[in-house]
């Protein structure tokens, strides 16, 4: 037990009282305060708990992956497994990371035909391109948050094309209070009380799904399949292929993982518990540092979690009836301010869930290896730069798409580029051309002209002062070059 938490359990349950009580103020239900409940509970009593020793694991191996799953498939049957799935949509993220202050999902990401399309957009036109070709419903359900839901709602209102009257459009996730570290309590911070809250993770989706009803709706109508993603992964298109797998296994959950490369040695990976053979999901905030090396060994652990999820209805129904809508997932404790810009706030805490964690919950749960193309998450305006790229191209289908899949690496200066006001201001005629380039690294604040390309290990220096490429130039190791060599 912590140490500012030495007292009896009756004290303890004391203390999270002043935040049960809060959330009823705030309006939260009472599934959303059992649910807190629980990490608060995992939290006080003793974070050790949370992590997950490598001694305490196997590796994960030998997962099938799409191109062997897509010979065996019958692909005129595909579709009538696909007919019987629903898309649902993380959209609770305001982009804060990138100075955002509506739904992340509202960017725009490139242009089409002329159309400035953003997150949603191509989301959308996915959608209807399935709805299309294959003559199916797939309804899409997004899961906002307070803060996007308005937002969110409004484009779907007013979408030319998309019309859907029978799945709800939307659910709302929960949130919860940040927790002063030193006393227990829900943090005070009057000079912005919206800071004294957050959301508890995306594993927050069940005890949502349980709440909303929308798993029975779904199941009303004929549905016996989600397909769960983020709605800021443009690379998790609908898939029949994966729908009909999914269903020819049999299997209650499955997560897509793709091969992991050294740039994401930090990302959550799925691994096997030895004690009880289910498969869990390890966050790197769960490794011990004594565990860092041997978590990160990509050959070790070849594969990350894409956070894209198949799960099957029934099953999942089954299980939130089980627990009451509250799944004992992990709890994943993030230390950090109650102001993130500002250091010297308050010290706070974080409780959170994955949603792929759920994946230890299921007997018979799978994972199944997919290309780099379905995952393409924007977190940073380093990602948004290479998205808005000439290394993409937005087909007529609404795919993505690019030749290998395999990105430069970029590091933009986090003064000027961090914000996503900053970064459109140096970038006035879009990001220079990428398509020759093996790293993007800018150092100082630089604004680009039209039509400069990039080639090599592109390296801009800090001059500073504000400094400009202007059109047409070249930036390659030594900067900006001459073009003899063209």
């Amino acid at each position: 037990m912590h140490p500012r938490m030495e007292r009896d359990t009756g004290s303890v349950s004391d203390v999270f009282e002043h935040s049960a009580r809060k959330m009823r103020e705030k309006g939260m239900s009472e599934v959303s305060i059992a649910q807190f409940h629980h990490l608060y509970d995992v939290w006080s009593n003793n974070s050790d708990n949370t992590w997950i020793r490598e001694r305490d694991v196997e590796p994960l191996t030998g997962v099938p992956s799409f191109h062997d799953v897509y010979q065996t498939i019958d692909h005129d049957q595909a579709v009538h497994a696909f007919s019987k799935t629903a898309f649902l949509k993380l959209n609770g993220g305001l982009g804060t990371s990138m100075g955002l202050q509506r739904a992340k999902s509202l960017l725009p990401v490139r242009r089409h035909k002329a159309r400035q399309m953003r997150f949603i957009d191509i989301i959308l036109g996915q959608v209807l391109t399935a709805r299309t070709r294959l003559d199916v419903k797939l309804p899409v359900t997004f899961m906002n948050s307070f803060r996007t839901s308005a937002d969110t709602m409004k484009v779907l209102k007013h979408h030319r094309k998309f019309h859907q009257s029978d799945v709800p459009l939307e659910i709302i996730q929960h949130q919860e209070p940040k927790i002063d570290v030193a006393t227990g309590e829900p943090v005070s911070w009057p000079a912005d009380p919206e800071l004294e809250w957050c959301p508890p993770g995306h594993g927050d989706l069940f005890s949502t799904l349980w709440e909303s009803g929308l798993l029975d709706t779904l199941q009303e109508r004929g549905f016996e399949y989600l397909f769960i993603s983020n709605s800021d992964n443009l690379g998790a298109r609908p898939s029949r292929t994966l729908a009909q797998y999914f269903e020819n296994t049999g299997a209650p959950f499955m997560v897509e993982v793709a091969t992991r490369t050294y740039a994401d040695r930090k990302g959550g990976h799925i691994v096997r518990d030895r004690h009880t053979g289910r498969l869990i999901l390890r966050e790197m905030s769960q490794v011990h540092p004594d565990d860092k090396r041997d978590a990160q060994d990509i050959a070790r652990h070849p594969y990350f979690n894409t956070n894209n999820i198949w799960v099957r209805i029934d099953a999942l129904r089954d299980m939130l009836a089980q627990y009451d809508g509250v799944l004992p997932l992990p709890v994943i404790i993030n230390a950090k301010t109650v102001d993130p810009t500002n250091p010297d706030s308050t010290p706070v805490v974080q409780l959170e869930t994955a949603m792929g964690a759920a994946i230890g919950l299921f007997d018979g749960a799978i994972c199944v290896q997919v290309d780099r193309m379905r995952f393409l998450p924007v977190k940073t305006t380093n990602d948004l730069f290479i998205m808005r790229s000439d290394r993409f191209h937005l087909t007529d289908s609404y795919e993505m798409e690019d030749g290998n899949y395999i990105f430069p690496n970029v590091d933009l200066d986090q003064r000027y580029y961090k914000n996503i006001e900053d970064f459109n201001e140096r970038f006035p005629y879009g990001v220079p051309s990428l398509a020759a380039a093996n790293s993007v690294t800018i150092k100082g604040d630089w604004t680009f002209g039209r039509d400069v390309v990039m080639f090599a290990d592109a390296t801009l220096e800090d001059r500073e002062e504000p400094s400009y490429v202007p059109n047409g130039e070249y930036v390659g190791p030594l900067g900006i070059e001459p073009d003899e060599w063209v």
